[in-house]
């Protein structure tokens, strides 16, 4: 019935009060001044051009998704040290239609409702072409249609990016690509997931072939705007996403395949890299800004809200909210052998954990004895050796934001941010799409598509992550010990060292959340305990390591996806409940 109105993207295109302060209300309308009407809008050229940038408002950073808690903190990665933090939702059973965490379901919606109104008016508007791609003044870059083709281009990447994250969360969605009115049926039911795929496809495409290629074809203050290997980033997660066991129970080879193309898609273009720098390519106060890995990314915050959230609490009244779990340190392998710790050849020493580890376990996570310099106003300078034994500075049980797993996050951590004292805010982004993930992309893709007979290609994709400046891990190892022989690995052996590369490489990065559902092993994975690190001081240099659980973790089948709100399902009831909820 029509007066079902959902308003998540059925808020009618009226003028009214209150607007923000760009003049352009959430659902993508114009308050404007002077009773402006929707004919003056488009033909005001500052107006028209700044309703894209309108849209780009509707992304929004990760870092926070309440009380300072990552999305990690759901998974096996992370507890939070807030035992009431809402993010517990996720790994406690309460997770309902009636308790939602993370419903993006409205602001989605809006962002397709604002790229729809964009893509129907720009077309015919007052816009004027300037000079926003290099090189400059060159005619050919600088008409009307050029302009605009690159404006459409785009809308339709951001509208493809929402329709994503719609379905990634809710395993499809209502797929809109006019601007509905209160006159329209509204009352809609779900596409099928495969509908919604070649929805996301299709746009990326239209999206890609009016777009700049890469970053740097943008002038410099517009780098950070929708590119072509955005566009193919998306695609390639999109399809990697729709061959995975969770949309794939068939195993439908073709769909790896496509997926591995996707991704090769992005490599082939030879616009993006591995930076040389592992922490440094969230810090863009350090000269990471729009680096080579970088391929899609917020505008950058500027703000210590990240390590205030996040530092140990010595560190000037820090939460330290993301501790990492015992689990997410076992992952990283030892960097003298390049073998996971399991391995009785790897040389892991259970007296001496955190010793030749893989670099990225020390740029990831906070430790015992290691060190970070965030806020420290009085030493900004120098290195604060953290403590997390029992009884330490920043020990387990200390108060009630001290770490619950003997782990604080260092990830994103700045050493040059302050907030005590004198305040020295960094420039960073939340970082969407990067180079090393697509690498990973086509390794897992083309691993499940053809197996060992890829095995040169796979390596060589993994390889080139593990070789980074600063972390230098072996290569993967490509043979297994048989007795006195050696034999080649088999695609299940290579399946489980390119997913723990995935884990290791973008921890905390979100993919871990979605990664171990579309594999199709949460009950196994997400459903028990995880665990922590209690470090008993034996001497000021010697220490006895015992594992304990910190938390045990709930996860039924219905938790692949998530719960579609019931406020949705009230005004909108045909859009019907994800399964078991």
């Amino acid at each position: 019935m029509k007066k079902n109105i959902c308003y998540a993207f059925f808020v009618a295109m009226l003028v009214t009060t209150g607007c923000e302060k760009d003049k352009f209300l959430k659902d993508g309308s114009f308050s404007g001044t002077n009773d402006i009407t929707e004919a003056q809008l488009w033909a005001n050229p500052d107006y028209a051009r700044n309703f894209l940038n309108n849209v780009y408002s509707t992304l929004s950073d990760r870092y926070d998704l309440g009380d300072g808690a990552l999305l990690a903190s759901a998974t096996d990665e992370a507890v939070n040290s807030n035992l009431n933090s809402g993010i517990n939702t996720f790994t406690n059973g309460t997770w309902n239609a009636a308790r939602t965490v993370d419903d993006v379901y409205t602001a989605m919606y809006t962002g397709i409702r604002k790229a729809n109104m964009f893509l129907e008016k720009a077309n015919g508007s007052a816009i004027i072409p300037i000079d926003e791609v290099l090189p400059a003044n060159v005619a050919a870059n600088q008409t009307y249609d050029a302009q605009i083709q690159r404006l459409l281009g785009q809308a339709y990447f951001l509208r493809a990016f929402f329709e994503f994250e719609l379905l990634k969360r809710y395993g499809s969605f209502v797929i809109v690509t006019r601007t509905l009115t209160v006159n329209d049926e509204l009352d809609l039911p779900r596409n099928t997931f495969d509908e919604c795929v070649k929805q996301i496809s299709d746009d990326c495409e239209a999206a890609i072939s009016r777009l700049p290629l890469s970053p740097t074809e943008w002038r410099t203050v517009d780098r950070g705007r929708a590119t072509q290997t955005a566009a193919m980033a998306l695609k390639a997660r999109l399809l990697l996403y729709a061959a995975s066991p969770q949309y794939n129970p068939s195993n439908d080879l073709s769909k790896w395949q496509a997926a591995a193309d996707a991704a090769k898609r992005v490599m082939d273009t030879g616009k993006h890299g591995i930076y040389s720098s592992y922490p440094n390519i969230w810090l863009w106060n350090t000269g990471g800004a729009f680096n080579n890995e970088t391929i899609f990314a917020t505008a950058t915050l500027n703000t210590t809200s990240i390590e205030q959230n996040n530092a140990p609490i010595s560190y000037d009244g820090a939460n330290g909210r993301t501790n990492p779990t015992q689990e997410m340190v076992d992952a990283f392998e030892m960097k003298t052998t390049g073998r996971p710790i399991a391995d009785a050849a790897s040389g892991y020493s259970a007296a001496n954990p955190y010793t030749n580890r893989d670099p990225r376990l020390g740029f990831s996570i906070l430790f015992n004895s290691a060190s970070v310099q965030p806020a420290v106003a009085a030493n900004n300078f120098k290195s604060k050796p953290v403590e997390t034994f029992v009884g330490g500075k920043d020990g387990l049980g200390l108060n009630v934001n001290a770490t619950k797993t003997g782990y604080y996050l260092r990830k994103y951590l700045s050493e040059s941010a302050s907030w005590a004292g004198t305040t020295t805010n960094i420039r960073r982004p939340w970082i969407f799409f990067r180079y090393a993930e697509v690498l990973l992309n086509y390794a897992e893709a083309l691993n499940e598509a053809q197996g060992t007979a890829a095995l040169t290609q796979i390596l060589s994709s993994i390889n080139s992550i593990r070789a980074r400046s600063g972390v230098a891990m072996p290569a993967l190892q490509t043979t297994n010990p048989t007795g006195n022989g050696y034999v080649a690995p088999t695609q299940a052996e290579l399946r489980k060292r390119i997913r723990n590369e995935r884990r290791v490489e973008l921890c905390f990065e979100e993919h871990r959340f979605y990664d171990v559902r579309r594999w199709k092993e949460g009950e196994t994975t997400f459903n028990g305990p995880v665990t922590g690190m209690r470090i008993t001081a034996n001497s000021p240099t010697t220490f006895t390591y015992t594992r304990f659980t910190v938390d045990n973790r709930v996860f039924s089948a219905k938790n692949y996806l998530y719960p579609i709100s019931q406020n949705e399902l009230n005004r909108a009831p045909k859009l019907g409940q994800n399964p078991g909820y």
